[in-house]
């Protein structure tokens, strides 16, 4: 049964400003989030990960590379864990959409919301539960795969896989520069860990 370390990406201004970054390009991790980053390589330096997985977006990117080098892997780019098409609230601020009549339904009733122009929680699901499929038939049943990406993308495959119904995925936590941990097998899966800070004590330490 792989385990697959869901790692959120380290802060950036978007996020420190509580902003939507979508996605938009050239939105790289500020000073605490590139901290994040190399806090998170230093966790995981001397754990067995055998390979390491990230969404396309430049803080993803940028939070994956420490933790490759540590590991001497190359970072592979996954197009189906790049974050959710929030459409038009692409840039737009928290507390400017939060006065929206679709803000509720997009936080009560996920599974009834569609972004402006963008996906439903649905589709964004979908997406990325194929992708972590696809690489977890990539690799060993015993093997420490690393997929570096965005909140709500991991909140929503926690949800999948642990049988959570969208509608209450919101409940979950992802904060940046946190790790999430699923064991998956045929059977089923089990969530590990959700939204951990380093340093870590529940992985497996290379021998």
């Amino acid at each position: 049964m792989p385990i697959l370390l869901l790692i959120r990406h380290g802060e950036n201004d978007y996020t420190k400003t509580h902003k939507l970054a979508g996605h938009l390009p050239g939105v790289h991790l500020n000073e605490r989030g590139q901290k994040q980053a190399q806090d998170l390589a230093n966790a995981l330096k001397d754990v067995p990960i055998k390979a390491i997985y990230s969404s396309p977006l430049e803080r993803a990117q940028e939070t994956a590379a420490p933790i490759a080098s540590v590991r001497r892997l190359e970072v592979q780019i996954e197009p189906g864990l790049l974050e959710t098409n929030v459409g038009k609230w692409q840039g737009k601020s928290l507390a400017a959409l939060r006065l929206q009549k679709h803000w509720k339904v997009v936080q009560h009733a996920p599974s009834r919301a569609q972004f402006p122009e963008g996906e439903t929680f649905y589709e964004c699901q979908s997406r990325v539960v194929s992708a972590l499929d696809a690489i977890i038939r990539r690799h060993k049943p015993q093997d420490l795969i690393a997929c570096v990406f965005h909140a709500d993308p991991i909140k929503l495959a926690v949800a999948h896989y642990i049988g959570m119904p969208l509608d209450h995925f919101q409940r979950l936590g992802c904060d940046t520069g946190s790790v999430s941990a699923l064991h998956i097998g045929e059977m089923g899966a089990g969530l590990m860990k959700l939204n951990q800070k380093p340093p870590f004590d529940f992985l497996p330490k290379k021998k």
